[in-house]
């Protein structure tokens, strides 16, 4: 009987890793990389989502569908804590403008990361000092706070619940809306959605809510712990 069971799990293992999607199989193997070396695995998920962030950009269809999997894969990260290095991996806004948008973030990048605070379940974004005088068209009235030699704004707060477009599984907000202080032009209307590929390695959604209450995905992000 032992003998039968364990010829059983040699069939069986190898026939699940060949069910398995290319994307879901990178994610196994990251993951086990992650148990003796996270710092490695976070590497090498985050090169994997600038790779996903090319080819969506070369074939939207395509490469966004293979991000959406991988965000499904990830799990809400619950330890994620103080300053986080971030990266824009691709807009999904509308094709000719996220060309646009892609040559422009290509020669200037004003965000940074994200700070968290995971006690309070609060945290902002970091920006770069030249951000100033663009959030000053854009928000006349709101004032962005000095971080050392960056700026700190839109402060959100943080919660870990099902997502909006992806209510299968369970995601850490981050939301805008609840700071009043908060510009209601774009900012507010924003609530993205992060999970942890591996641990250091996060991908995030942005999400876009319309007047009617439903949400849109207009984009990629990743974050990367500063310690990891």
């Amino acid at each position: 009987m032992a003998d039968a069971a364990a010829q059983t799990e040699t069939v069986t293992e190898p026939a699940a890793e060949a069910a398995m999607s290319d994307v879901a199989r990178r994610v196994a193997e990251l993951r086990k990389v992650a148990q003796s070396s996270p710092a490695t695995a976070a590497d090498a998920a985050w090169g994997w989502f600038r790779e996903l962030g090319d080819r969506a950009k070369a074939d939207r269809e395509s490469g966004s569908a293979d991000l959406d999997e991988l965000f499904r894969l990830g799990d809400a990260p619950t330890a994620i804590d103080g300053q986080t290095e971030g990266i824009l991996v691709v807009p999904l806004i509308q094709p000719v403008l996220d060309r646009g948008l892609g040559l422009l973030t290509g020669a200037w990048m004003p965000w940074l990361g994200k700070r968290f605070d995971r006690g309070a379940q609060l945290g902002d974004n970091t920006l770069t000092s030249s951000t100033r005088f663009v959030g000053k068209l854009l928000w006349p009235l709101y004032g962005m706070r000095e971080y050392g030699s960056n700026l700190a704004a839109f402060d959100f707060e943080t919660r870990v619940e099902p997502g909006k477009i992806d209510p299968g599984i369970d995601v850490l907000v981050i939301d805008y809306f609840p700071i009043e202080k908060n510009p209601n032009f774009i900012i507010r209307s924003i609530r993205d959605e992060l999970v942890e590929i591996t641990p250091g390695a996060n991908l995030g959604k942005i999400l876009w809510r319309s007047g009617g209450g439903d949400y849109t995905n207009i984009g990629f992000f990743a974050l990367r712990s500063t310690n990891a």
